[in-house]
This record gives C-alpha cells, sequence and structure tokens, in this order.
C-alpha cells in the first residue's frame, strides 16, 4: 500500500464520504500488499495511532481507528482541526509518538458533547 492510498482514504473520511469503520476495513484491506523496502521502513515497525471515542453516558463506543505512524502527523492536524480548544499540547504529543512511547497519549472528556476521547501508540 502506499502512501498515497493511505491518504486517500484518510481524506474520505474527513470529508465524510465513509464511516471510521469503513475506513479502517479499508486501511487493513489493502495493506497485505506488496511493500516496497522504503514503504515498509517508513511504516515504522507496524506501530499505529489509535483513536477512541466513547459515549461518557453508556460507554458505547463511537469511534475506534488505528492509523499507521507514518500518517501521526497528518492525524495530529487532523485532531487539532476537530479540537482545538483541546488542553492538549499537540506538538509535545508529536515529540512522544516519534519518539517510540507506547500507551495512552491523551485522555480527554469533553462534557459539552458528552464523549471522552483517548488516544494510544501500540
Amino acid at each position: 500500500m502506499t502512501s498515497e492510498e493511505r491518504l486517500k482514504i484518510l481524506q474520505m473520511l474527513e470529508e465524510g464520504k465513509i464511516t471510521a469503520e469503513e475506513a479502517a476495513a479499508l486501511l487493513r484491506s489493502i495493506g497485505g500488499r506488496r511493500e516496497s523496502s522504503a514503504d515498509s521502513a517508513y511504516r515504522g515497525g507496524g506501530r499505529f495511532l489509535r483513536v477512541r471515542v466513547t459515549d461518557l453516558t453508556t460507554g458505547r463506543t463511537k469511534v475506534n481507528i488505528s492509523v499507521p505512524l507514518q500518517l501521526v502527523k497528518w492525524g495530529l492536524q487532523f485532531a487539532e482541526h476537530f479540537a482545538p480548544d483541546a488542553e492538549v499540547n499537540w506538538k509535545e504529543l508529536a515529540e512522544a509518538i516519534t519518539s517510540g512511547v507506547e500507551g495512552k497519549m491523551v485522555d480527554v472528556e469533553d462534557l459539552e458533547d458528552n464523549e471522552r476521547v483517548e488516544v494510544y501508540v501500540e
């Protein structure tokens, strides 16, 4: 899978043309294609950034998406676009993710929308 294919899928997600689940399925389905050694090295060893949004009342998951770390800069720009007022230092988060840190990076409760947003590196 090329970076262009991944970006196209994420662009369709951002534009609302597909759901998060559909995007994840597309990323998984084309993930098995043969990669060049440069693509494989760029992939970051199979690590992913996972974003999970849950309803605070029901605990039901609204969004659960994994994004290859190679797209982390785009993903953080996407997240910042939708949560510009969140108490998150986006540059610090990007540095932590690319430095090899794993686990939960962000846990934010949005009481206005009754949602919890969690970001993990796996």
